[in-house]
């Protein structure tokens, strides 16, 4: 999995922190995720959920909403409305650099949002709310004690959790101004609600509401033990694996494994090109993953670049050859790490290298071999032996490349 972290403007100017992270290989879709009221974007239930997506081959993109966890702004100052516009803008990010959401996640007062802003996020296919109200006039209750002063004084601080707000009288007024209802009857979407019946935050009963409002296709699936927050890393777990399950019936993938031509056979890599800047999808006779180049160098960082992959085969081959000898002598090698960097530098033996400006590639190779029995002498043997690991032979070989237009 890949993690980037992206920033993009809200409609009010205040800059948003976002989280972006990736499958290996090219996402069978992108998902946008909101979180729960006042929460954060690394909260436990949304990093679980996300990451479980991430794992059956989806992106999901998590941020947090203004004035929150990264994000700039004044929590005071935002509303039901601000967050939708949030949603709004973080669709657009993901439009303008990768690829449109095609799901909209939402977790508590975000599933609301997400009902909410689905009619101004066009290409999404498919609507998920988790423990969420039907109505955003719900989370008033989280504060009733102080709805009086709040009407009263125009503002009150409010306990949420370990943190204080000030919560704003142009807040209950803006919670109260949503025809939910409305939202979820047109939503002309997809829609699977979760919802736990021990949920002691927000009823289930709004979990009936959501889905009697809303049109087929309409699913719903019962959490059972599970709290408000999915506390429970396997209630988080089930979650994002049964999303990722659930999509395959209503959402059309750009890409998926059968879509995927292999490669001929093995030993043969095809590269095709993702975009017109530095995406690349790189195919083998059993794999696939994505080469980029960073964000400093133009590209959108979600692979890793050409001598990243380079050293990871030296790497990876290193390793493997030292674990097969060991393994093979039952030597005490307990764990092994081998880490590579890559340089230039001027060749220092060649006479000419100041006219010339030649320069050697230098790779670095740094291993530790783990294991308290481990002898002096084996761990010198296992250091030559790293050297005549295939991919070290052939990367000091001289290699002659052939090219071909077919």
């Amino acid at each position: 999995m890949q993690r980037i972290k992206l920033t993009f403007e809200n409609s009010q100017g205040n800059e948003l922190s976002g989280a972006l992270e990736l499958p290996y290989q090219k996402p069978l879709g992108y998902a946008l995720f909101a979180h729960c009221f006042s929460c954060g974007k690394d909260i436990p239930a949304a990093t679980r959920i996300s990451r479980s997506l991430v794992e059956k081959g989806f992106a999901v993109l998590r941020f947090d909403f203004t004035g929150l966890g990264g994000s700039n702004g004044d929590f005071g100052n935002t509303n039901f409305s601000s967050n939708v516009a949030d949603l709004v803008a973080a669709s657009r990010l993901l439009k303008e650099q990768y690829e449109a959401p095609s799901l909209l996640i939402g977790h508590s007062l975000g599933g609301a949002a997400v009902l909410a802003a689905a009619r101004d996020i066009p290409e999404a296919e498919a609507v998920i709310t988790i423990g969420a109200p039907s109505d955003p006039e719900h989370v008033s209750h989280l504060f009733s004690d102080q709805v009086e002063t709040i009407e009263k004084d125009g503002v009150a601080p409010v306990q949420l959790g370990s943190r204080t707000f000030n919560i704003t009288k142009q807040f209950l007024t803006d919670i109260s101004n949503h025809n939910m209802k409305e939202h979820i009857g047109n939503l002309g979407k997809a829609l699977l609600v979760f919802h736990s019946p021990r949920d002691t935050t927000v009823s289930i009963d709004e979990a009936s509401k959501i889905f009697t409002a809303a049109k087929h296709p309409r699913s719903f699936i019962s959490l059972d033990q599970a709290d408000h927050l999915l506390t429970n890393a396997a209630d988080a777990a089930y979650v994002g694996h049964t999303i990722a399950a659930w999509v395959e019936r209503y959402v059309s993938s750009s890409s998926s494994p059968q879509d995927i031509t292999p490669a001929p056979e093995k030993g043969h890599v095809i590269v095709k090109e993702e975009n017109k800047a530095f995406l690349r999808h790189i195919k083998t006779d059993h794999h696939n993953w994505l080469a980029d180049e960073p964000l400093t160098m133009g590209g959108g960082n979600q692979g890793p670049d050409p001598y990243e992959m380079l050293l990871a085969a030296l790497g990876a081959c290193t390793s493997m050859t030292i674990r097969m000898y060991a393994n093979h002598k039952q030597w005490p090698l307990e764990d092994l790490d081998v880490e590579l960097s890559h340089t230039r530098e001027h060749c220092q033996d060649s006479a000419d290298c100041e006219q010339s400006g030649h320069q050697i590639d230098i790779i670095t190779r740094n291993i530790s071999l783990v294991g308290e029995k481990l002898t002096e002498e084996q761990r010198q043997r296992l250091l030559q032996i790293a050297g005549k690991c295939p991919v070290h032979k052939t990367l000091e070989n001289k290699i002659v490349v052939k090219d071909k237009l077919t």
